[in-house]
């Protein structure tokens, strides 16, 4: 199978060892990769920062990039679900309109992909940690991504993975939200945080490495004995 592979800017710039793993796993689970390296951004900082003309002009690039009919694989639930559920509403009634909607059946993020599509749940990854896991907004409610990461990291050696309270509530990062409201953003990263570490966790797991990088920041600045881990990197481990 042909996989188109988008990686998000902040991927791109601050985690790109989580793509390369991302690219491990796919290939291990028989796909063949192709990185177009003329891709960007999907547009959705300037779309949610209220600059919509600007997002289209960056979004219909972003169709160009990823024209075919190949599917196409992210890292982030929160891109993904952007191109899905928003894509449509920016291209309303326009000559993209068609292309849009087979765009939305062709974009996917990379733990519902391996389930859901290659019917994959065993990669043969271990890692000997005790670990929760963080149900990031955009994969629970814009993705409707629950039981496919959990599938994925139960068939983890040596993985123990414990559920914290509150796991369906936002960890506070929200992209500018995390800015014009700080003091807000950082409780709601301060009641995840707690949540996690009274589970006795190591690690917290999720899809999307904004909010992993949202916590881990409050993590670091309270040197707390926790660490953060993307499902790429975890799926990568010990083979």
């Amino acid at each position: 199978m042909n996989v188109q592979l988008f990686i998000p800017c902040f991927i791109d710039q601050l985690y790109p060892q989580t793509a390369f793993n991302m690219v491990k796993v796919l290939e291990k689970a028989g796909c063949t990769v192709q990185y177009n390296t003329e891709q960007t951004c999907c547009g959705q900082p300037a779309f949610n920062a209220g600059f919509q003309r600007e997002a289209k002009e960056v979004c219909t690039k972003f169709l160009k990039d990823f024209s075919g009919s190949d599917y196409i694989v992210a890292p982030s639930a929160s891109c993904t679900g952007f191109v899905r559920n928003y894509y449509p509403q920016l291209f309303d009634n326009s000559s993209h309109h068609n292309e849009v909607k087979e765009l939305q059946k062709r974009a996917f993020e990379f733990s519902d992909f391996l389930v859901n599509v290659l019917k994959v749940e065993d990669v043969g990854a271990s890692l000997h940690t005790k670990a929760t896991y963080h149900d990031s907004c955009a994969a629970l409610r814009e993705c409707k991504i629950k039981e496919a990461p959990r599938a994925l990291l139960s068939h983890v050696k040596g993985l123990e993975l414990v559920e914290m309270n509150d796991v369906e509530t936002c960890c506070g990062f929200g992209g500018t939200f995390a800015v014009k409201f700080e003091p807000i953003s950082i409780g709601m990263a301060d009641q995840k945080v707690t949540n996690a570490r009274q589970t006795g966790a190591e690690c917290i797991i999720s899809t999307d490495h904004s909010c992993l990088m949202h916590l881990d920041g409050y993590i670091r600045y309270k040197q707390l004995p926790l660490q953060t881990m993307h499902i790429a990197d975890v799926l990568a481990s010990g083979w």
